[in-house]
């Protein structure tokens, strides 16, 4: 259609796609009415979304590797399909034990301050979005988590995809945060028990490094780890983990610490 489906032709390619692509939609209140304004107002982003299926083999092949060692690490791990779908823009991924995963292909195309590399950018932020299928539903799909729930549901996330892919998908914040470690984390200690997520999680890209939740929780975890005798029990209590306080209080982690 040279760039300008109709929004009938989106809907379509919406009702006649896979199981995987409906959920995304119903999920994000995706239509192809609203696909088609955001290829009206965002072209470019569609047209550069195509040099994100090149590397998608290799990716494949990378998770599959990630996930093998997930398994390895944590018996009773569980991997649906993964749906990697065009959208309306956004969200980047979905993951949960319920529903699955799904990729915004152009979402995830077009958010380079994840990775410069877009197949390490594919295969950091799968994988990431496997562990949340791992977590605890109790906690995961509550409603109106505090800073600290949320960011340590994002930090285990990033921690685990760490320890089975080799790096987190949020890999820009180490370089962001360099200098003011003890500062943030501080002023997250502070925040915690906060259900404004404004300053910690869903507000990059911005002035101020954005997702600082996520490095926080990422901390918090790998500190857990760090601290434990039994590394498998250890990776268990991470992935399974229910209360926020009790698990930051066990974790050993402190401000600025060194890890």
């Amino acid at each position: 259609m040279e760039g300008r489906p109709t929004a009938d032709q989106l809907q379509e390619y919406i009702d006649s796609g896979s199981s995987g692509l409906r959920t995304f939609a119903d999920m994000r209140r995706t239509t192809g009415t609203r696909i088609a304004e955001a290829i009206a107002r965002s072209p470019g982003t569609y047209v550069r979304a195509k040099r994100c299926l090149e590397p998608l083999p290799r990716v494949r092949a990378r998770v599959t590797d990630a996930l093998a060692t997930l398994g390895r690490l944590y018996p009773d791990a569980r991997f649906p399909p993964v749906t990697i779908a065009v959208g309306r823009g956004k969200p980047v991924g979905i993951g949960s034990h319920a529903t699955g995963i799904q990729i915004g292909l152009e979402a995830l195309c077009a958010t380079e301050y994840l990775n410069p590399d877009v197949e390490d950018r594919f295969v950091h932020v799968i994988v990431h979005e496997f562990v949340h299928v791992q977590q605890a539903w109790e906690l995961a799909e509550l409603e109106d988590l505090t800073v600290l729930e949320t960011s340590l549901l994002e930090g285990v996330a990033e921690f685990v995809a760490e320890l089975v892919s080799g790096s987190v998908a949020y890999s820009h914040l180490p370089a962001l945060v360099a200098g003011r470690e003890e500062e943030i984390e501080t002023a997250f200690l502070r925040d915690r028990s906060m259900r404004d997520l404004s300053a910690w999680v869903g507000n990059a890209p911005g002035g101020q490094p954005g997702e600082l939740g996520y490095w926080v929780g990422y901390r918090i975890a790998k500190a857990y780890y760090h601290h434990a005798d039994d590394k498998s029990l250890a990776l268990r209590e991470i992935v399974e983990m229910r209360d926020a306080e009790a698990f930051l209080a066990k974790s050993g982690w402190r401000p600025g610490m060194t890890l």
